[in-house]
């Protein structure tokens, strides 16, 4: 069934959906599945109307769970079927851009007043875009010095590079990339206001207004995305090719197991052990998801000790996103494979919906933390 979460939407929706007038839509469109959340202000406070998830792989003839590249047609279709399955009424949207289909990078500029960057940042571009700049849509945002030192973070004095010069966030995007989303967008009847790197989206609805510098773990189907995050900013970025569908496939290769058989597995039983399974399989299972894990534990390693080298400071936790961080078990791995303090994403924390919905929503919200702060961002223009 390609609706993930068609059946159990469809029993909420009459505690949850109403009439979408004043109402906003979060889409975010994935490798492996597309999510909505529709959300609507009351008193101040973000209210959860609906929201849904439907798998893409079907819509390119795949199994649920694969990757998948649709043409802009085939995504229409299935965000149509979407929408449709989880009562979307709203028509007022914010989109988000993949991390992969776009570039985020800190430049290390000397100081300068906002007319030279002007001028300068478009130069310094040119170094980190493999194309015209012309071709891309290019924004930037100086990030501002430390405000003083404090003891949860600074190892010790500022580096050379923080003393002479500044930080600039270059962000940019592929012309075609957005023009894709807009014929999306147009032909499932939304009137998209943003479209925004699905990474900043996640920031918004995850994390808190702390200053201590978080590591977040975006486990998507095709891709990793990993982040550090300090008082708001994005400091460092960096993207692994593995994600849940490698961990599939490795499982699926273990155990003679088709894709499907394999995916089902991974979601359900995950790290834990279980009695449908014999001892040597539960081993087979856990070893060979972890096999993908180790790897993609080992890169935030690396991301952690070349933030630590850049900025001299540490990491205060690490935040686990994305459809990845509900595979059951991986919180108890991970905080041992990362030696500290992780979480997971919870972003329906944001929102009020009714009470017994609580479980369900902290167990899928991972998934959503994209779909959740777009929406978020939209209500809060109006």
């Amino acid at each position: 069934m390609a609706l993930s979460l068609g059946t159990l939407t469809q029993k909420l929706a009459s505690a949850l959906t109403g009439k979408g007038e004043g109402s906003v839509v979060g889409v975010d469109i994935g490798a492996s599945s597309a999510k909505v959340v529709q959300l609507r202000s009351s008193h101040g406070a973000a209210v959860l109307e609906t929201y849904g998830e439907i798998a893409l792989g079907p819509y390119a003839k795949e199994p649920v769970g694969k990757a998948v590249k649709l043409s802009p047609e085939q995504t229409t279709e299935a965000l149509l079927d979407l929408m449709r399955e989880a009562n979307v009424t709203a028509k007022a949207a914010g989109m988000s851009i993949p991390f992969s289909s776009s570039l985020v990078s800190i430049l290390d500029l000397p100081k300068s007043d906002p007319e030279q960057l002007k001028r300068m940042i478009p130069i310094e571009a040119r170094k980190y875009i493999p194309m015209q700049v012309s071709e891309v849509m290019l924004d930037w945002f100086v990030i501002p010095p430390d405000e003083g030192d404090t003891a949860f973070d600074r190892v010790q004095g500022k580096t050379p590079l923080q003393a002479k010069g500044q930080e600039v966030l270059l962000v940019a995007i592929h012309n075609d990339t957005v023009r894709n989303y807009q014929t999306i967008a147009t032909g499932a009847g939304l009137s998209t206001h943003f479209y925004e790197i699905e990474i900043f989206s996640a920031i918004r609805s995850s994390l808190g207004h702390g200053v201590a510098p978080v590591l977040v773990i975006d486990l998507g189907a095709s891709t990793t995305k990993m982040y550090i995050v300090e008082r708001g900013v994005v400091r460092m970025t960096h993207l692994v090719t593995m994600g849940g569908q490698q961990m599939t496939e490795q499982l699926g290769r273990s155990l003679g197991w088709d894709f499907e058989k394999a995916e089902r597995t991974k979601r359900e039983r995950g790290l834990v052990e279980s009695a449908a399974y014999s001892t040597d399989e539960n081993d087979r299972i856990r070893q060979s998801l972890i096999s993908t894990l180790e790897r993609v534990f080992g890169e935030a390693d690396r991301v952690l000790l070349s933030y630590g080298k850049r900025y001299n400071k540490d990491v205060s936790h690490v935040l686990l996103s994305g459809g990845g961080a509900s595979l059951p078990g991986l919180l108890g791995f991970a905080s041992q494979a990362l030696h500290g303090q992780v979480e997971v994403a919870n972003p329906f924390s944001r929102t009020e919906s009714p009470a017994f919905l609580d479980q369900v929503l902290s167990a899928i919200g991972p998934s959503f933390a994209v779909s959740v702060g777009l929406a978020l961002r939209e209500l809060r223009k109006g």
